[in-house]
């Protein structure tokens, strides 16, 4: 795979508290430069990213329930259209980690199903179903109620918490899922060997604050 195509599967992440606007343009101009898949930004720059992004093949990607999951299923679908309304085209949202952890399967679902409906025809939604907090059998499961749900993707990590991507759980996720959906490795690549070692696994999708050492070979230290 060369540089360019692996470009093309990176979502280009900016998500921490402190980013500024001229850090969102910055991330914005790399993608242009490197062509990245998309730049991932909290809601609140969606419209910036828009903007910047216009007329180009870089997609908009944002965040809903970021980081924990636990708003609402009103509050996710409400962000979910905010969010498309200011130009995003991929939703990505936390899955209700407290509700898995109960074995309310029905509640994931529902949550999944409403944003997903909300964004029908208009965004593509990935779950991030949080891996570092689930047993396998969970993730097994989150995985397959994400399916029946209509998302488009499975996606390990936030990045903001206890552990990131992992190669088996990429393999698991892919197993799940078949080839029907997405793939999405988020938290701790920082590397093209990292990537690499996902795409392998069965990722369809990188998630990076550190496209750019990605694709140029270098190692970056975030742990997003």
């Amino acid at each position: 795979m060369d540089n360019k195509e692996l470009a093309a599967m990176i979502d280009h992440t900016i998500l921490n508290a402190d980013a500024q606007e001229k850090d969102i343009k910055l991330k914005c101009q790399e993608a242009l430069e490197y062509e990245f898949a998309s730049v991932c930004v909290n809601p609140t720059f969606v419209s910036v990213v828009n903007k910047e992004l216009e007329g180009s093949n870089v997609k908009v990607c944002t965040v809903i329930g970021f980081p924990l999951g636990e708003s609402t299923t009103e509050t996710k679908v409400f962000e979910a259209r905010n969010a498309i309304k200011n130009g995003a085209d991929e939703i990505d949202m936390v899955i209700n980690i407290g509700a898995i952890k109960s074995g309310a399967w029905d509640i994931v679902r529902d949550d999944i199903k409403s944003v997903v409906h909300s964004a029908k025809g208009k965004a593509i939604v990935k779950v991030i179903i949080e891996t570092c907090y689930l047993t396998d059998e969970e993730k097994r499961k989150a995985c397959e109620v994400s399916k029946e749900a209509g998302a488009d993707f499975v996606k390990t990590s936030t990045g903001f918490g206890t552990g990131g991507a992992t190669v088996e759980d990429i393999k698991l996720m892919r197993e799940v899922v078949g080839d029907k959906m997405g793939v999405k490795a988020s938290g701790g690549v920082r590397s093209k060997e990292d990537a690499m070692k996902m795409i392998e696994a069965g990722a369809t999708r990188i998630g990076a604050s550190s496209g750019i050492a990605i694709v140029t070979g270098g190692t970056a230290t975030s742990d997003y």
